[in-house]
């Protein structure tokens, strides 16, 4: 009878604290609600400053037009904030008001073929230009003299024998080529939405618009009037005009406003020029490539493969896109030449030839080093690359030849 007279007794104890807990938690609930309605209330009051700040930089039109729209008194201020609001909007509208860019005159082409200097000088003069000549027939092609002339290409079929009778032992298919993830694209809605919602971006832009009117109208006559024979002038009018074009506070945002700005013909001579500038950086890399004897061989046979894979992708992806970007470069009048067979590309093709000479040396002299303990698979990774480089070029000079000699005359001995 006691024990129950105590458990009773706590339970009591522990009841009457629940209680008083519920009623301090109520207590505080009801703090906070009143809270929550004081911090709305003030978002509100804080939503309609701000949609009568975006009403000041509106025109007169669509401002009464806005005003009528929105009618919910709790988007309207009162009038001393809307005259000090006002005040505080001009001030910063004046100061982000900056003054007319001044153009820097555009390179001068390395030949007479461009009508864009001419153009440029009559522009500045305030003359008016005369009308285009009609354009000239494309001239001929002419073949740059490389590292390896493209005559002293032969054909060598002991490449192709070879290669058939060390894939037929192994029963394999040829060389794999390895997967190229394709990174998905960033979603820049969310970023562009986040931006041209702040307000002294859209003051930016607005005052760019305003203010840069004549320089973008002489940029646009530039581009409009720019016909280049020379791809080396189509990149130095590139450069020129993306370091004018960085003056203002967003190129897409602002050059939107202009109707008569070429932007397909803009964006055309900018993908040639990278296109081209990623070539010739490309054969740059290959020609410049030098073997590294210190290195281990598998990972000197690493690097030759991963730098002919790079090769490979850059002719390929050019002749794939040539048909259709080569007309929309003849459309624009911006060269083109530079991506035939006879131009860059075979330039490219006969740079690779130095990349299979050093590979195949490189496995010659590890097999007679006896430096590699599977001979066998030394033996086939090199003539898997010779075929490869083979095929890709349409044949061996006589240097590569020769390397090509020795690598068959020691598969013959094992």
């Amino acid at each position: 009878m006691l024990e129950e007279d105590t458990c009773n007794t706590l339970l009591s104890k522990k009841l009457e604290a629940s209680l008083r807990r519920i009623s301090f938690l109520e207590i505080e609930n009801e703090k906070l609600k009143r809270e929550v309605d004081r911090l709305n209330t003030q978002n509100a009051l804080l939503r309609g400053q701000d949609s009568d700040r975006r009403l000041a930089f509106l025109p007169k039109k669509t401002q009464s037009l806005a005003c009528t729209v929105a009618s919910s008194p709790e988007k309207r201020m009162d009038q001393n904030n809307n005259t000090y609001d006002n005040s505080f909007v001009s001030e910063n509208s004046t100061a982000r008001t900056r003054s007319p860019r001044v153009p820097k005159p555009p390179p001068t082409p390395s030949s007479s073929s461009s009508s864009s200097s001419s153009h440029s000088s009559n522009v500045i003069k305030g003359m008016k230009p005369p009308p285009p000549p009609p354009p000239p027939p494309p001239p001929p092609v002419s073949r740059r003299s490389g590292c390896v002339d493209i005559k002293a290409v032969r054909r060598v079929p002991e490449v192709l024998e070879l290669y058939r009778s060390l894939t037929k032992k192994e029963g394999r298919s040829d060389m794999k080529a390895g997967n190229l993830g394709t990174p998905s694209p960033a979603n820049a809605r969310e970023m562009i939405g986040e931006i041209e919602n702040r307000s002294a971006y859209v003051l930016a832009i607005k005052s760019d618009v305003e203010t840069q009117a004549e320089f973008i109208n002489f940029l646009t006559r530039e581009v409009e009037n720019a016909a280049y024979k020379d791809i080396a002038d189509v990149e130095a009018f590139v450069k020129w005009l993306d370091e004018e074009l960085s003056y203002l506070v967003d190129e897409r945002a602002v050059l939107k406003h202009f109707p008569r700005w070429p932007e397909q013909k803009a964006d055309a001579m900018r993908e040639a020029a990278v296109g081209y500038r990623e070539l010739k950086n490309l054969e740059t890399e290959v020609l410049a490539f030098d073997d590294d004897r210190r290195q281990p061989t598998a990972v000197a046979l690493k690097r030759m493969q991963a730098l002919q894979d790079k090769l490979e992708r850059g002719v390929q992806n050019t002749e794939r896109a040539r048909e259709s970007t080569g007309k929309r470069f003849r459309d624009f009048k911006v060269p083109w030449e530079w991506m035939l067979d006879a131009g860059i590309i075979a330039q490219l093709k006969l740079s690779s030839m130095k990349l299979a000479n050093e590979y195949m040396n490189r496995v010659v002299t590890s097999l007679k080093l006896d430096a590699f303990s599977d001979e066998e698979e030394l033996m086939e990774q090199g003539v898997r690359f010779a075929y490869r480089v083979h095929q890709f070029i349409g044949g061996f000079d006589e240097e590569c030849n020769q390397a090509f000699q020795e690598l068959k005359k020691l598969a013959c001995d094992c």
